[in-house]
């Protein structure tokens, strides 16, 4: 078992539908039941997705949600289940932290719906630490869209953009080079402990580029602080164990770079792709990559971008499917997700919904409606290392 290798891949926001308690999660005030992200792309525009169809995506779908996915009818020949989530948040740390077995054990802050959105000491806290004489934002928003409204108006006034959402984050835009990427990067870095302490998830730090609206464009350089996981990881075990760890995409900043040998990042998913094919033929025996492609989630599901978010998928198979190619004989890899984002449903946040386990190396395994820390349970089983305080193998 020292010799095996796993990699587990979060495919963020890829959900399926059929969340038990979809009707306690918002978006524009109204529930979340119903949402299924994988299964309402798929019956707008039936999907091409063989590799990981085959693995069992469709089946995932119709377990989790009893929704015909069109496109997605392969007979699996992978192990192939449907997680639900325990933990109290539908964003980024809560559905990682549970996968490596770290469910959240609070509730996490959220900043009210209103304008102001923030306490009135966290705003003099950004412009004490920016050095600016207000804030603009201050409100619920969408990433994309407060840059184009308030752009102009940062270049013109030095304030940096804050906003949230339905998540538990405060983030904070600013511009490269009129505001300075170093200047923003410290000011997420030094508000993030104030924050943590209020058991806000994240502060994610903006940059963007442009000079008028309409040309406001976000960068690669985003930067998550986020409070660090309340307990061991499946990083932190295998790392302990003297393991060598490799992390993709998010996945340092998602943990707080705890438990990481070596950092893979990339200005693109296309970028994180590339590491994942090369680890496949390169990672040491007996490791771990963890990796995370957020696109899905950043680029389409907020933007409720419907053939977007299908033609990522259909992308992202094809990846896939050269990456099975060059693993070795004792390696699995399990994709799965970290929560939903229905491109076709109102709102512009994250959708409460379970997540597909799909697990190449085991060969055709059906293991049913599971938990997420079952997932990292697995991992770890495969790599004879002892499981998280939370989940059981499903190996």
């Amino acid at each position: 078992m020292a010799e095996n290798r796993a990699f587990l891949i979060v495919m963020d926001s890829v959900g399926i539908g059929g969340a038990p308690d979809a009707d306690r999660f918002f978006n524009d005030g109204l529930p979340d039941t119903g949402a299924n992200t994988v299964g309402h792309i798929a019956q707008a525009r039936p999907l091409a997705m063989p590799h990981l169809d085959r693995l069992g995506l469709g089946a995932a779908v119709r377990l989790a949600s009893g929704l015909e996915a069109p496109g997605l009818g392969a007979e699996p020949r992978g192990l192939w289940g449907a997680a639900t989530e325990v933990s109290p948040g539908k964003d980024t740390p809560s559905g990682h932290w549970e996968i490596a077995g770290v469910p959240v054990p609070w509730q996490w802050h959220y900043f009210p719906d209103t304008v102001p959105a923030f306490p009135s000491e966290i705003t003099a806290r950004i412009c004490a630490l920016a050095g600016t004489d207000g804030i603009l934002g201050d409100c619920h928003a969408s990433g994309t869209q407060v840059i184009e409204d308030l752009g102009a108006e940062h270049i013109r006034t030095g304030r940096p953009i804050c906003y949230t959402s339905a998540d538990s984050v405060l983030q904070i835009a600013a511009h490269e080079t009129h505001f300075g990427l170093d200047r923003l990067i410290g000011l997420c870095e030094g508000l993030a402990p104030e924050l943590h302490a209020m058991r806000v998830g994240r502060v994610i730090a903006r940059p963007f580029l442009g000079e008028r609206p309409g040309e406001f464009r976000r960068t690669p350089n985003r930067r998550d602080f986020a409070i660090a996981p309340p307990g061991d990881t499946i990083l932190d075990i295998a790392a302990g164990a003297g393991r060598v760890t490799h992390a993709i995409g998010k996945i340092g900043d998602i943990f707080s770079h705890r438990g990481i040998t070596h950092l893979h990042k990339g200005k693109s998913d296309a970028d994180l792709a590339d590491h994942l094919i090369c680890l496949a033929a390169e990672a040491e025996p007996g490791s771990l990559t963890f990796a995370n492609f957020v696109e899905f989630d950043t680029n389409f599901g907020h933007r409720r971008d419907i053939p977007g978010y299908a033609a990522q998928l259909e992308w992202f198979d094809g990846i896939a499917g050269r990456f099975l190619a060059a693993l070795r004989p004792g390696d699995l890899a399990i994709f799965t997700a970290d929560h939903g984002n229905d491109p076709s449903w109102h709102g512009t946040d994250h959708t409460r919904e379970r997540v597909p386990v799909l697990g190449h190396g085991l060969g055709a395994r059906a293991i049913g409606q599971v938990g997420f820390s079952d997932i990292g349970a697995s991992v770890m089983a495969h790599l004879g290392l002892p499981a998280p305080r939370h989940g059981k193998s499903l190996i």
